[in-house]
């Protein structure tokens, strides 16, 4: 607990730190160096002060209130958010676009060049926004895979998957979401869901009404969940007592046998990837998820982070599914998570082992996806032998 509680310090404070300097520089660039007559510079001002102390009223309201009370600060806190990452990108393009040419801002210029480039740099923020929003907004797309596996059984062929993940209801998606979800996927007829972590943002308590329709999913081989990082904000253990109510089976570090025609696979699944800051009994354990299997058998992992995938190499993993990344979500955010994972999304392959990584279904933060929309997976399975077919 100690580990824990000194890794979230120190994250909180160079998040915190952040955030800050990016408030100040937002606020320097767009509002006192333009120099705009009062009480406009006031009146702006004292927006943007109400608006950058959203997300810490919404981090307070999630936990103290249901979604139909949070959402009201959420809305304003994730655009704000969103908008304020595409204002740093638009101002730091600008800065660099300016010193290149050897004009430095306001030197020579008077306020045109802070006028000017505050009014350019909104007008960039507010397009790739409402862009993006256009985006994550939209109903997931369905993406349909091929997959060939080598120890795939022939008797197996065409059996299909749906995965779903980083769906975060909370109080930005709610009960609504999850119905248009649910639906969708059961209309695949999919033989196997796997939901593979993220599925909320909230404690039980507040979110029961939301998760409901997810006791719809329906599939012949079984609907299997694995944690991500968000559930284990949200209290990892309620939660996984309750998708057990919904009809889910968690998979902790354990393995299942899916048989069908004669021939079977086995299903594996693990805990979320740094599930170990969160005490004794949590944590990532591929070895114990396979341990006694027979490595003539096919394996399909579920397991939310794709860093997991190097322990699913050495493991001998024919597959494993992954979330997490959301594809970057809001581009080129992308590359910040190519540097940290280095899976962002599709498809990968490390010698005999393959790595499926989701966009995600839902979004987390800023209702803005740009470059990286959401989908629901559909893969379908063959084995080597068969040739491949395009994927749809």
């Amino acid at each position: 607990m100690v580990r824990r509680a000194l890794t979230i310090t120190a994250f909180a404070a160079v998040i915190l730190t952040a955030y800050i300097g990016g408030s100040r520089y937002l606020a320097n660039r767009l509002i006192f160096e333009p120099q705009l007559s009062e009480p406009w510079t006031t009146i702006l001002f004292g927006m943007f002060l109400v608006l950058a102390v959203t997300p810490a009223l919404q981090a307070l309201a999630e936990r103290v209130s249901p979604p139909s009370v949070s959402r009201f600060v959420a809305w304003p806190a994730n655009l704000f958010l969103g908008m304020a990452f595409y204002l740093l990108i638009g101002l730091f393009a600008a800065d660099v676009t300016l010193l290149l040419v050897g004009a430095a801002v306001g030197d020579d210029f008077g306020l045109v060049v802070p006028r000017s480039r505050a009014l350019a740099v909104v007008v960039f923020a507010a397009i790739a926004a409402v862009v993006g929003m256009s985006s994550a907004l939209a109903p997931p797309r369905i993406h349909k895979l091929s997959i060939h596996l080598a120890r795939w059984p022939a008797a197996l062929d065409g059996l299909r998957i749906v995965q779903i993940s980083d769906i975060h209801i909370g109080s930005m998606l709610d009960a609504r979401f999850a119905r248009s979800i649910v639906d969708r996927v059961n209309a695949l007829t999919p033989d196997l869901i796997a939901v593979t972590g993220d599925l909320v943002d909230g404690p039980v308590k507040h979110l029961r009404d939301d998760v409901a329709p997810f006791a719809d999913l329906r599939a012949p081989h079984g609907v299997f969940f694995v944690t991500g990082n968000h559930d284990y904000y949200s209290g990892a253990d309620p939660w996984l007592d309750h998708v057990r109510e919904l009809g889910m089976q968690p998979l902790r570090n354990e393995r299942v046998t899916i048989s069908h025609e004669g021939a079977h696979f086995e299903l594996a699944g693990v805990d979320d990837h740094r599930a170990n800051l969160f005490g004794p009994g949590h944590g990532e354990d591929v070895p114990t998820a396979l341990a006694g299997r027979d490595p003539a058998d096919a394996v399909v992992l579920l397991a939310h982070d794709p860093s997991t995938f190097s322990a699913a190499i050495k493991a001998d993993v024919d597959l494993q599914l992954s979330g997490h990344t959301h594809g970057g979500q809001i581009w080129p955010f992308n590359l910040l998570v190519k540097a940290a994972v280095g899976f962002v999304a599709g498809h990968y392959r490390r010698g005999t082992s393959q790595l499926l990584v989701s966009r995600g279904t839902g979004y987390w933060g800023p209702p803005m996806r740009l470059r990286a929309p959401a989908e629901i997976l559909e893969i379908t399975l063959h084995p080597e032998s068969i040739p491949a077919t395009r994927a749809a």
